[in-house]
């Protein structure tokens, strides 16, 4: 294999990376926090697809001057909507669930079925896709024979740059520390004062919101239906389970080897066969560490 086809499968796979972390780290901070399996998230990330969908008809219509920006509008506007979405969604249906994981399940599922015939009904069921601005068209050629799509490179730099913000909130805040404390021992964070419902909520949201972000990041790989969550809520659950549902570090760390392995996998042989493997390394890996692979300690 040369050095050119063996730089560009790397890159592919931070590519598949980048989404995959996206959509995990909302969901490791909502499973770990809270122990909310909810199956409608793949339909939040469709519902930040869709808003950066509108915010580019609205540029289109009303500013097609600045159509080269629009992105920086869309993608905070993505993320408030859907960070609204998860807030209203959490106080009005998902909090009546808690400790009840199979009902939680099951309700999330159906909401999932819900949303995506809501988008059915209010986008169609035709797939429909967002202009790119023209310095996103192209590609970067650092040396003869390698090729990196600079909309690539823009979703790379933008993963980075949440993924830091989403660390500096937890790790590094007050509100981090209260989300931290209710993760690991909940009624001890309750009886020191901290308010776990508020915690859970604003919680909720802003893994909603990350998701909503996932979606404006996809609008610029492909095109948007209302079953586009769908493509990524299963990997997305086993990259946060094969990491540890309370590691946020594990989940980065299993994105990135998953996104690898499947993208190496693919080149060597079909993309469901290459699944198949990888779904049969993490259930050996589970067998052995049931707890996930970079799982943390945490006090009960």
């Amino acid at each position: 294999m040369s050095f050119d086809i063996a730089a560009m499968q790397v890159f592919n796979g931070v590519s598949l990376f980048t989404i995959l972390l996206l959509m995990s780290i909302g969901l490791a901070i909502v499973f770990g926090l809270m122990g909310v399996i909810n199956m409608a998230h793949g339909e939040l990330m469709a519902l930040g697809a869709y808003m950066t969908y509108l915010a580019a008809k609205f540029f289109e219509r009303f500013a097609p001057d600045w159509m080269g920006v629009y992105l920086f509008a869309a993608i905070p506007f993505a993320f408030l909507v859907t960070f609204a979405a998860g807030y209203l969604l959490e106080r009005g249906f998902i909090r009546f669930f808690y400790n009840r994981p199979l009902d939680t399940l099951l309700a999330t599922w159906g909401l999932s079925l819900m949303l995506q015939q809501a988008y059915r009904t209010i986008f169609g069921a035709q797939e429909v896709s967002v202009p790119l601005p023209q310095w996103l068209a192209g590609a970067w050629e650092p040396v003869a024979g390698i090729q990196l799509p600079l909309t690539r490179i823009f979703i790379v730099g933008l993963t980075a740059l949440v993924a830091t913000g989403v660390y500096v909130l937890l790790y590094r805040t007050r509100w981090g520390l209260k989300v931290r404390a209710v993760m690991q021992n909940r009624p001890i964070a309750g009886a020191v004062g901290i308010d776990t419902d508020r915690v859970d909520a604003f919680t909720f949201a802003l893994g909603s919101g990350l998701a909503g972000i996932a979606g404006c990041v996809f609008t610029m790989i492909g095109s948007t239906n209302p079953g586009t969550g769908q493509l990524y809520i299963v990997d997305s659950f086993i990259v946060v389970v094969f990491g540890g549902v309370q590691s946020l570090i594990g989940t980065a760390l299993s994105g990135f080897m998953i996104a690898q392995s499947q993208t190496w996998l693919e080149y060597l042989m079909s993309g469901s066969m290459a699944k198949a493997t990888i779904l049969l390394l993490v259930i050996a890996v589970l067998y052995f560490r049931p707890n996930g692979l970079f799982a943390m300690r945490s006090r009960s």
